[in-house]
C-alpha cells in the first residue's frame, strides 16, 4: 500500500507538471498562480495566499503559510506540530511521554485504546479539507535517527471552486541507534469537498489508511551501563534490552462524510438544514515476540511473566465501528444556530477465542449499540463567538458531555476564550477487555465510567498569552505496576487496568511571551502543573519550560531569510509514566523519576522564496551533563543527533 500511495502522488504531481506546460490545463477558475507565464494570451488575476485555505470538520478555516517564524521551527518534526508538552522516545517513530496533562483530548464514547501507539494516528477530526484556486504542492523532509527519512508529501486540485481534492502520504523509516528499534510507518490521506454553485448542498469526505509498525526492546537492561559513560557504550548497539525480536502493529481504514441540504430553496433570515454525519472505521493492533524468554545481565528472565505459549506470541485485537449522527438545523442570521440531533454508535471489539483458564472465562468480544440525543447552539456575531453542546445516552449506557465554549475578540491583537466541560467517559475497550498469550495479561472488567469536569480559560494580547485550566477527575482509569517485590527483582514487569475510586484535582497554568530585541528575540513558554491526589495515579512534572534565544535577518539583496539560534527545554523530576508494548499503553510507576536534565538544540533555518531549510543539532550538551536523561524508566532519551529538513511549496 506504502508503495502504491507514493507511486500515485508521484504520477498526479507529474501528471500536473507537464499539463500546466502545456497549457492545456484548466481548472475553471478565474485565477492562476505566481508562476504561471505572464505572457498567456488572456491575462487573468494572480492568486494570493488568502486563497489557498484550509478547512476543519467544525468549518475553522486557516491559510497556507509559507513563512520562517519560531513556531515552523517548533513543528518541523514526525507530527508536524509543536510537540512543547510532549518527550519523545530515543527513535522517531516511536512514542511519546506525556509531560502536560491537558493535552489529553476527552472523547466520551469508548474507544479502542492501545492510546500510545495512536500519537501519528490521524484522527477524523484532524482531516483538513481543501479550498484552493489553482493546485497546491507541500513537500516536507527530514532525516531521522541513522537509515532513515521522514517525509510528508500534500497536493491538493480544485477542478472548479466548488470542487476540490487532496491526496496526502505521510511516511517514516528510522533504526534508531538502540537494538530492535526500527520504527515504520505510513499515514495516506484522500479528502474531497464539494458544494453547489447556491450552497444548498455540501459534503466532506475523506478515506485514510494507516499502520505504524515499531519493534519493540523493553528498554535497556542495565542502567548503571548507561549512566556509567564509559566509552564502551556510545556506540548504543552495545547496550543489553529486554527485547530483541519483538513488534508491535496498529494499521486501520476510515470512510468518513460529513454533509448538509438547505431545506429552503434561496438563502434567507432563516435557514432549515438537514445534516448528516457517517464514520466507519476498523483498526487492528497486534503484538509479537518469536522468543519468549530473554537475556538480563547474564540471568534468563520471563519479562512479563508466564506464557502459554514457549514461542511465537502473536496477540491480535480487532475492533470496527460505525457511526451515524443526523440533525436538524435552523438558523437565524441574528440569534444564531439551533441545532437537534440523534446519533447511532455501534462497535465491535473481538478477538478469534474464549479463553477459560485458573477458573476463569476472558470473553472473545466486546460488542456496545449507544444511542444519544442531543443539541447544540451556536453564536457568531461581531466580536462574539460561542458554542453550547449538550448530549446524553438515550440507551441503557450512561453517557453524557456538555461542552460550552465563548470566545471574545477584542481586536485583532486580544483574543479571549472561556470554556467548561462535564463529561460522562464510557472506559477504552482495553480497560475492560484484553486477551494475551501471557498470562498476567488477560483480563475481563466492568469498570465505572470517568467524570471530568474541566474549566479553562485562554488570553491572546501583546503582552502575553496565557492558558489556565481547572480539572476535577472521578474514577480515573489507568494501567497500573502491579510486579511485586519478588517480580521486581526477578525484572518481570506486570501491568493490569486500575480504577482510583478518589477524586483527582489538577492545575496547569501555560504562559508565552517573546521579547525582541532589534534582530534578536527570546521566546518562552513556561507551564506549571499541581495535582491533588491521595494516591500518585496521574503524575506530571511541576514545572515544564522552553526557551528559545535566536536571531534573525536578510541576506543578499533579501533573496535569503536565515533564522538561528539555541532551544533550552527542560522539566523537573517526577514519577513517570513507563511504557509497556504487550498493551501499546502508558502505565503508572512509582519507583523512578526522571528529569531535571537540560536539553539545548541548536538550529540554522533558511527560507529562499517558498522554500525553508532547516538544520538542527539536537541535545548538543548530551556529553556535558552526564546520562541521565531519559523519556521513561529504562528508556534513554535521545543522544546528540544532527538533523536536516525542508518544507517546500509550489502554486501551480
Amino acid at each position: 500500500m506504502r508503495m502504491f500511495c507514493c507511486i500515485v502522488l508521484l504520477f498526479i504531481t507529474s501528471f500536473l507538471f507537464s499539463q500546466n506546460k502545456s497549457k492545456k490545463l484548466d481548472f475553471n477558475t478565474q485565477y492562476q498562480s505566481a508562476s504561471d507565464s505572464t505572457k498567456s494570451r488572456q491575462p487573468k488575476k494572480v492568486a494570493t495566499l488568502d486563497l489557498y485555505r484550509i478547512i476543519t470538520l467544525d468549518r475553522d478555516t486557516t491559510y497556507i503559510d509559507t513563512s520562517l517564524t519560531i513556531k515552523k521551527e517548533y513543528s518541523h518534526n514526525y507530527l508536524r506540530r509543536d510537540t512543547f508538552g510532549l518527550l519523545p522516545f530515543a527513535n522517531d517513530g516511536q512514542t511519546y511521554n506525556t509531560l502536560q496533562y491537558s493535552l489529553t483530548a476527552v472523547n466520551p464514547y469508548p474507544e479502542f485504546g492501545f492510546k500510545a501507539k495512536h500519537f501519528n494516528f490521524i484522527e477524523a477530526n484532524q482531516i483538513r479539507y481543501a479550498s484552493v484556486a489553482t493546485p497546491l504542492t507541500e513537500l516536507y523532509f527530514k532525516s531521522t535517527q541513522l537509515k532513515g527519512q521522514s517525509v510528508d508529501s500534500y497536493i491538493a486540485i480544485n477542478t472548479s471552486p466548488n470542487l476540490n481534492f487532496s491526496l496526502a502520504y505521510r511516511g517514516l523509516r528510522s533504526q534508531g541507534k538502540y537494538i530492535n528499534q526500527l520504527a515504520s510507518t505510513g499515514n495516506f490521506r484522500f479528502t474531497t469537498s464539494y458544494s453547489t454553485q447556491s450552497k444548498r448542498y455540501w459534503f466532506d469526505f475523506h478515506f485514510t489508511q494507516q499502520d505504524i509498525l515499531n519493534e519493540e526492546n523493553g528498554g535497556i537492561t542495565t542502567i548503571d551501563d548507561f549512566e556509567s559513560e564509559n566509552s564502551d557504550y556510545k556506540n548504543r548497539q552495545r547496550l543489553e534490552v529486554y527485547l530483541t525480536d519483538a513488534k508491535s502493529f496498529l494499521k486501520g481504514k476510515r470512510f468518513f462524510i460529513d454533509h448538509g441540504f438547505r431545506i429552503n430553496s434561496k438563502q434567507g433570515t432563516n435557514n432549515l438544514y438537514l445534516k448528516h454525519q457517517f464514520n466507519y472505521e476498523n483498526k487492528f493492533f497486534e503484538y509479537n515476540q518469536l522468543t519468549v524468554s530473554s537475556n538480563a545481565n547474564g540471568n534468563i528472565i520471563n519479562r512479563f511473566g508466564d506464557s502459554f505459549r514457549s514461542t511465537e506470541i502473536n496477540d491480535q485485537t480487532r475492533y470496527n465501528k460505525m457511526y451515524n449522527k443526523v440533525g436538524l438545523q435552523y438558523e437565524n442570521t441574528f440569534l444564531g444556530k439551533f441545532q437537534f440531533f440523534v446519533d447511532d454508535f455501534r462497535s465491535n471489539y473481538y478477538y478469534n477465542q474464549i479463553l477459560i483458564f485458573d477458573n476463569r472465562t476472558v470473553p472473545n468480544s466486546l460488542s456496545m449499540t449507544i444511542n444519544s440525543a442531543g443539541g447544540q447552539y451556536e453564536y457568531r456575531k461581531g466580536k462574539w463567538n460561542g458554542r453550547l453542546l449538550y448530549a446524553r445516552s438515550i440507551t441503557n449506557q450512561s453517557l453524557s458531555n456538555l461542552d460550552a465554549t465563548m470566545q471574545f475578540d477584542l481586536d485583532e491583537d486580544n483574543q479571549f476564550t472561556f470554556q467548561y466541560q462535564n463529561t460522562n467517559k464510557l472506559p477504552n475497550n482495553n480497560y475492560n477487555l484484553h486477551q494475551s498469550s501471557y498470562v498476567a495479561y488477560n483480563w475481563s472488567n466492568n469498570f465505572n465510567n470517568e467524570k471530568i469536569n474541566s474549566l479553562s480559560a485562554n488570553a491572546i494580547t501583546p503582552w502575553i498569552s496565557a492558558s489556565l485550566q481547572l480539572a476535577t477527575i472521578q474514577d480515573h482509569l489507568y494501567f497500573n505496576y502491579i510486579s511485586s517485590q519478588a517480580e521486581k527483582l526477578a525484572q518481570t514487569q506486570i501491568v493490569t487496568p486500575s480504577q482510583y475510586a478518589g477524586t483527582i484535582k489538577y492545575l496547569s497554568l501555560k504562559m508565552n511571551k517573546e521579547f525582541q530585541f532589534g534582530k534578536f528575540a527570546l521566546d518562552n513558554t513556561v507551564l506549571f502543573q499541581k495535582v491533588d491526589q491521595n494516591q500518585s495515579v496521574l503524575n506530571v512534572p511541576e514545572i515544564v519550560t522552553r526557551n528559545s534565544i535566536y536571531f534573525t535577518d536578510f541576506f543578499f539583496k533579501k533573496a535569503l531569510y536565515l533564522q538561528t539560534g539555541i532551544v533550552f527545554n527542560y522539566f523537573t523530576n517526577y514519577y513517570a509514566n513507563d511504557y509497556n508494548p504487550v498493551i501499546g499503553e502508558f502505565f503508572v510507576q512509582r519507583d523512578k523519576q526522571i528529569g531535571n536534565f537540560p536539553n539545548l538544540d541548536f538550529f540554522v533555518n533558511a527560507k529562499i522564496q517558498r522554500t525553508r531549510i532547516f538544520f538542527k543539532v539536537e541535545h548538543f550538551n548530551s556529553s556535558l551533563t552526564g546520562n541521565t536523561f531519559y523519556s521513561a524508566p529504562n528508556n534513554p532519551y535521545r543522544d546528540m543527533t544532527i538533523r536536516f529538513g525542508l518544507t517546500w511549496n509550489f502554486f501551480e
